[in-house]
């Protein structure tokens, strides 16, 4: 059954809000530094931006670009978060980051940051950023149920229990890939169309 998976692991969804949180905080307290650390990744965006907007159908090259980059690093934080669960943690950090340091970099330069989070990212933020912490939490969750494994593998007491978890957490993981791919392709067409538009104006 293909059930909603918000809430079904609460700790590890407080620690993606968390560290998402801390993030853009981070963001915000050096943009300068920060400048100088993704001035290269900004410049490819914005190359790839103009080549999407001079395109004969934009918000068709938006929607393709925003939906792969989004469901890639979202598929990726869950499951390779097997890897004691590195990746998801570092994803929402960064992630964070780059929300924060746009923001206050938007508004060191006289944007107003009210009309910003309003037409720029309130319209799909709603769904994708769930969307992105609900895909980290159970990567966490799954880092998490590595570590466990690991740390009871010579207690044969407690492997029943364990492999009962793995095989609830593998079979909601499979629905959650699921879920987190149809929202994030809502949010992609919110954000190539309704934002899109509504940052021209």
């Amino acid at each position: 059954m293909l059930t909603f998976p918000l809430l079904r692991y609460k700790r590890s969804m407080l620690i993606a809000v968390l560290l998402f949180a801390a993030g853009i905080v981070l963001g915000t307290v050096n943009t300068a530094f920060l400048q100088s650390l993704i001035s290269g990744e900004v410049d490819k965006l914005r190359q790839v931006s103009s080549g999407l907007k001079a395109s004969a159908q934009p918000e068709l090259h938006f929607f393709v670009f925003i939906f792969i980059n989004n469901v890639t690093k979202s598929v990726l934080a869950i499951w390779l978060g097997a890897f004691f669960g590195v990746l998801p943690a570092l994803f929402l950090l960064l992630n964070g980051m780059a929300l924060g340091f746009v923001v206050a970099a938007s508004g060191e330069a006289g944007v107003n940051i009210s009309q910003l989070i309003v037409k720029g990212l309130l319209p799909h933020g709603i769904i994708e950023i769930p969307a992105l912490l609900i895909a980290s939490a159970y990567g966490i969750k799954f880092g998490g149920l590595v570590w466990r494994t690991l740390l009871v593998s010579g207690r044969p007491n407690k492997a029943g229990t364990l492999n009962k978890e793995w095989k609830n957490f593998l079979t909601s993981a499979v629905g959650t890939t699921l879920w987190v791919v149809v929202l994030l392709a809502v949010a992609a067409l919110i954000e190539s169309t309704f934002t899109y538009h509504l940052m021209q104006n």
